[in-house]
């Protein structure tokens, strides 16, 4: 058994996981799992630039979780980068902060890389399922990033392209510094065709149509499953491999984006950090889900943080 620490610091978040791992089992034992809305990639996709504040917002996280690391005596952590810090020219500043807080380097990984630790932290438990056919199609919908992975035991082909639910409501939704609420229907159809040609994109290297299960990652994915099963609170044991159907997934997508920021921040499950994101990346969840004609979702909470997780161990 190993007590291992892992950090994945995407666009919006930055989640850690500390776990006792046992390669003998396969079994990974959570011990604290948290996230926090830092919001790194403010700005980058319009300057190439991490802002300063966001940077300070993400070392305030990273000096919370040095401190749950040494709680539990994590022997080893594993802390890596996204989209975000991959996209950004003062991308050092990010790795000097990091270092000087935790004592590691962040590994800014590519989006393959990326893919390959979603796929592995999101199916390593679905793998015995009888009920769930394979191939699987994995969608890690990220805040800059959505990454595709299919594959059986093993990843078969990978794609990272640069639609997540941050990048899409800063590129389509933002009109004088703040975002449309909500936004019109040329905004929504502008965003819906750049995420069509991302699919594109992604379908030049990755079958996508050949995957008979999809599985979705992120909180994109997990909110819209929360509201779908109309949460009273964020609840993980209840979206943890939750199944929501593409019209159920429609309906929810449309009401986001005709809802209001009051609206959608009344909603009991949702995190305020996504109050203003969320539409887009349901709007990315479905139009995967109308791309490969998939009839539901697999929601997992178990995704690239759980894969870091297994690498380290």
């Amino acid at each position: 058994m190993t007590r291992v620490a892992a950090v994945d610091c995407g666009t919006n978040s930055i989640r850690l996981l500390v776990a006792d791992a046992d390669p003998g089992t396969g079994e990974l034992t959570d011990l604290d799992r948290r996230m926090t809305i830092v919001r790194l990639g403010q700005g980058v996709d319009r300057t190439g630039r991490l802002a300063p504040e966001a940077l300070e917002r993400t070392f305030a996280a990273c000096r919370e979780y040095a401190k749950v690391i040494e709680r539990h005596g994590a022997e080893r952590l594993r802390f890596v980068a996204t989209s975000a810090s991959r996209d950004a020219e003062n991308r050092d500043e990010f790795v000097r902060g990091v270092l000087d807080i935790l004592g590691v380097e962040p590994e800014v990984i590519t989006g393959d890389q990326e893919a390959e630790f979603s796929f592995t932290g999101a199916t390593r438990e679905l793998a015995g399922r009888a009920d769930l056919r394979r191939p699987f199609l994995v969608v890690d919908i990220g805040g800059g990033s959505t990454e595709f992975v299919v594959g059986d035991d093993h990843v078969r082909a990978a794609r990272s392209v640069d639609v997540g639910c941050v990048r899409m409501t800063e590129r389509h939704l933002v009109r004088d510094g703040a975002v449309t609420d909500p936004p019109t229907e040329e905004q929504i159809a502008a965003m819906r065709a750049d995420i069509e040609a991302a699919l594109d994109r992604a379908e030049e290297t990755v079958p996508l149509r050949e995957a008979h299960t999809l599985v979705g990652l992120a909180g994109s994915v997990t909110t819209v499953s929360a509201i779908a099963q109309d949460l009273p609170e964020y609840d993980s044991t209840a979206i943890h491999h939750s199944r929501i159907s593409r019209d159920r997934v429609r309906e929810i997508t449309d009401w986001l984006l005709r809802s209001t920021h009051a609206e959608r921040a009344a909603v009991p499950s949702m995190h305020p950090g996504r109050v203003d994101v969320i539409g887009a990346g349901a709007l990315v969840l479905l139009s995967i889900m109308e791309r490969i004609g998939a009839a539901e979702v697999v929601v997992s909470e178990h995704d690239i943080l759980d894969g870091i997780a297994w690498s380290v161990a």
